[in-house]
Order: C-alpha cells, then structure tokens, then sequence
C-alpha cells in the first residue's frame, strides 16, 4: 500500500488543525495507541520523523538486524485475526520482515490515513486557559490537541556525536539507527565498529566475511548467549498460532513479558542440579537464561557471580585465546546487570585473520581525523568507513529533544536534566494530559519484551481517556504525592537489585551529566500491571482529574 496515497492532508504554515489527540511516534506503540483511541471516535492523529511507519523497525536497519524476542510473542494480542493472518519465517527474523509485518499491521487496520510521516514535532506548549496543548513542527504545522501522547521510543535518540572531530573523517559514518535505506557499501572496505553493545554484535557478526578488513572497538564487553533460530515450517507456524490465547493470558503477567517465567529456586537445588539447571536453559538458544533461570541473580553477589563464571565458561571455551579472552569477557559486573545480546557466531568471528579486537577502556578513542580514530597514545587507525552502534540517550533522550513546556512555562528537559520522575511511566506531574509510553520508570526496553509492555501501557491510556469523556473530565495530571509515592516505589524496587549499582545504559551512565537513576521499572512485568491497573479502578489514584 503506497504510502503517499494514504498519507492524511498536511496542515499548511498558516492553519491550526483541531484534535482530541495528538500522537507521537508510528512504531509498536504508536500505531496500536491510533487503533484504540480512534475506535473511541476522537478526532487523533500520529506524526513521526521517518519516512515510513515502523518506529524502531524503521530506523534500525543496519547490516543483522532482528528480534531477539522470539517472533510469536512480539506480537499484538488484542486481535485473534490480526495476529493469525501473518506468518513468520523464523523464530528470531530479521529486520525487513520485521518491516513488512509493521506495514501489515497499518495496512490491516487502516491507519494510514491518519498517520502524517516525514515530520518532527518541534515543540509541545500546554496551553492553561485553555487546558490544551499547542504542538508545532518542523514544516511549521499548528495543531492544538486536548491530549498529547508520547510513542516516542525508548531507544531512539541516537548518541550520534560522541567524538571531536568526527566531521573531519574523509569518509562516511553510520550510526546504526540511522542506517540509510538505500543500504550501505561496506564490501572490500577497511571498517572501524565502535562498540559491542547488542547492536554493534548483530552488525560485527554480519560484516565481518564482506570487508577487507574490520577493526572492533572495545570499551565495556558483554556477556552474550548464542541464538538458535530455526526456520518455521507450516507445521511450527500452526502450532504458535494455536497457542494465541495462552500468550494473550500469560504474557501480560510474567516477570518479563516473555512467554517463560522463573521456575527455579537457588537455594532449593544442589549444586549439580543448579550446573544441569543453567545448561539446560542455556541450550534453549534465547534470552531464557537472564529472564527465567535463577532470579536471585539481580540480588544476591554470590550466585550473580556463579551464573557469571558459567557464561565466562562458555565464552572462554569458544574464545580460546586470552588476549581475546580479556577484552570480550566481562569480569568487573554481573551477568544480567546489562542488556544481553543474542548472537549467531560472533566469538568466532575474532578469530577471522581480516578482524582485529582493539581495547580502549585504557586507551580510549580521543578524536576522528580525516584518515581515521586516534588513540589516547596517539596510534592511528586508519580506515575507510565508521559505524557507530554507541548507544542512546535512553528512556528521556527522545522527549528532552522536543521543546515540551508544562505549567508555568516548566521545560521537561529542565525538569528531566535535575531529577527523571515519572508517575508509573504513563504520566509526569506539571504536565497535564501528556501521556507517555515507553518513558522512564515504566517496564522499558531493560526487562520486558516490548510488545507486551507497550500494548499495556496504551491500553492504560486509552482506558483513561474513555474514563474521563464517560465522566465530563477534561484534565487529568498526576498530584505531586502520588508521583513522590511511585518514584519511592521505584528507587525501593531498583536498589535493591545488582542493576542499580552498575554503571550501564539503564541508569544513564553512558550520557555525561545525566542524572543518575535505573530507568526502567524492574519490579516485574506482572507486577506493574497490577499496580497500574489498580490506580485506574480506584478512580486514579495518584491523580487529579477536573
């Protein structure tokens, strides 16, 4: 279905478009959040910066890109048909069928036209005479809205200008989630990848047979699970597809959002059984093994460290050498504390004589120049293209870069930049009717298969605002108690785990000057259903409603 030919009409310079809401961001969120608040009958339209619906899916198209939360589960769950009516390939698929199901999805239950592409949200102003929201854009759009509702991303504001003197480098560099569309010839070239994040993995394990010669930097290694990927004949399409109503009922509760649970107890088990236990799990070729092995391992130091030795064990087996064995096995953090990768031989890869594994956490990279990275001792390296996979500014990054203004003129970037405070991710006190998903202090991107995390949190949003037209409401905002009471909660839930204690992403370590707090919500996927879901039938508690 073309693009164009459903695109809604643009609003010119000069007009200011009317709506009941007002989404942004057409990725997993965003388009499920148009769905259901257009099947209420509100005047809402989704406006994203691609080229295409998709989101994430969208963006990051770089060389390996694919689930690592198996197909059948990153899923819509509301529609029986939806869901029945495409077919994946593969347990884990890669990034352009990932694509095509997305156009499905928009294309299935029109929503197309109104979804306006290729278009920045500039500035979000809450207006209080009037309790809406004035919204501005790039191609110099008004649209006045009741309700502003972020689908915005937890990863997808790019650390793109990490290095001095990056615009000096006689070649291209790619971040890789702004991989172009039109791809990228890395064939016979000498290519430089900074970073081994789960990211910089996917895109080192694909490369690294197609160019002349590949340099990897190394800052913080990762412990990685190899992925098993089978292809789906008819008879594994039919059976996950007959499994729907169990996923419709038990994702949603588990600790992840992924179909497995934790089903083991450390202290109930002997120290074979526990060996039999993580070997068993590891086989299984997916994330089981930090979602559903030993829960004990995000609490307790010295089973953290016995599930650590394990996966080093496995790593140092397929590594062999111990220079390779000391820049890519962690030792300094706990197994799980970060993101965990899949990977598809990517060990391996390092022993291909055309890769070269370069440690800069004691030599870092100090700037780019024409011919390539420059080292703290002054090495150069000398390259033909830069890929970038260096992260995000996650969780805030894709809010504090839009000019969003609460009460009394409050910017959030300001807010954001002292203190990152949500109520329960759906909301922030001081702006009112700004509703978000996938924002910090909910279940995002760190723990939680994002389906099953975002479908909730847009459900929580449409329900909300079905509550207040069913009830003569127009504002909703979250009292400063209420939001104190979930930021203590949240503080409560995260230090008392390893995550908190752990420099990563998922505390902000990786953006300078960013304040310091776990930014995803790990008290459990089921767990802050129910709290959230308790609120809501308690009238909103924690919230002010006029």
């Amino acid at each position: 279905m073309s693009t164009t030919a459903s695109a809604p009409t643009e609003t010119s310079a000069t007009e200011s478009l009317e709506l009941d809401a007002l989404i942004i961001g057409a990725g997993v969120a965003g388009l499920y959040q148009l769905h259901q608040l257009r099947e209420q009958g509100l005047r809402v339209r989704a406006y994203d910066t691609a080229g295409d619906v998709g989101g994430t899916w969208y963006w990051n198209r770089y060389p390996g890109a694919r689930f690592d939360s198996e197909a059948y589960i990153y899923q819509y769950l509301f529609s029986e048909e939806l869901y029945k009516n495409w077919s994946w390939s593969q347990r884990f698929p890669g990034q352009p069928e990932i694509e095509r199901w997305m156009h499905y999805v928009a294309d299935t239950l029109d929503l197309r036209r109104d979804i306006q592409l290729s278009t920045m949200i500039t500035s979000a102003h809450y207006d209080e005479r009037a309790d809406k929201w004035i919204v501005r854009t790039d191609r110099g759009e008004t649209i006045t809205t009741r309700f502003l509702v972020t689908c915005s991303g937890m990863l997808s504001a790019p650390m793109s200008y990490v290095f001095e003197g990056q615009e000096e480098f006689s070649g291209p560099i790619f971040h890789t989630s702004r991989w172009p569309k039109e791809g990228a010839d890395l064939d016979g070239k000498r290519v430089a990848v900074i970073g081994v994040g789960a990211t910089g993995i996917q895109v080192i394990q694909t490369v690294a047979d197609k160019v002349e010669h590949l340099k990897v930097f190394i800052r913080t290694p990762q412990y990685a699970l190899p992925m098993k990927n089978p292809t789906f004949d008819e008879s594994d399409v039919a059976a996950y597809k007959s499994r729907f109503a169990e996923l419709k009922e038990t994702l949603p509760n588990t600790f992840s959002g992924f179909e497995y649970d934790f089903e083991h107890v450390w202290a109930d088990l002997t120290p074979e059984q526990r060996n039999d236990a993580l070997e068993e799990i590891y086989e299984n070729g997916s994330l089981k093994l930090w979602l559903a092995s030993f829960g004990e391992m995000f609490y307790d130091e010295e089973i953290s460290e016995e599930i650590s030795e394990f996966v080093r064990r496995k790593m140092r087996a397929r590594l062999q050498d111990p220079h390779l064995c000391d820049l890519l096995i962690p030792t300094d953090y706990g197994f799980g504390t970060h993101r965990v990768p899949l990977e598809t031989n990517y060990l391996e890869t390092y022993h291909r004589p055309n890769v070269e594994a370069i440690g800069v956490r004691d030599n870092p990279i100090t700037r780019i120049v024409p011919q390539g990275l420059v080292l703290a001792d002054g090495t150069l390296h000398e390259v033909d293209v830069i890929v970038m996979a260096t992260g995000f500014d996650a969780g805030t990054g894709s809010l504090t870069r839009i000019d969003i203004r609460g009460r009394g003129g409050r910017a959030l970037k300001d807010d954001w930049n002292r203190d990152i405070r949500t109520t329960m991710g759906l909301m922030v006190h001081g702006y009112p009717n700004m509703l978000t998903t996938g924002a910090p202090l909910a279940p995002s991107a760190a723990l939680c298969n994002m389906t099953t995390c975002l479908q909730q949190q847009t459900e929580w949003i449409a329900e909300c605002i079905r509550y207040m037209r069913a009830h003569d409401h127009t504002v909703i905002e979250p009292t400063l108690a209420g939001e104190d009471e979930w930021v203590a909660h949240h503080d409560e839930t995260a230090n008392a785990t390893l995550v908190s204690k752990t420099d990563s992403w998922y505390n902000g370590a990786n953006v300078p000057g960013k304040p310091r707090r776990v930014l995803s919500y790990i008290g459990g996927v089921g767990t802050y259903r129910e709290k959230t879901l308790a609120a809501a039938a308690a009238g909103y508690k924690g919230f002010q409603l006029s």
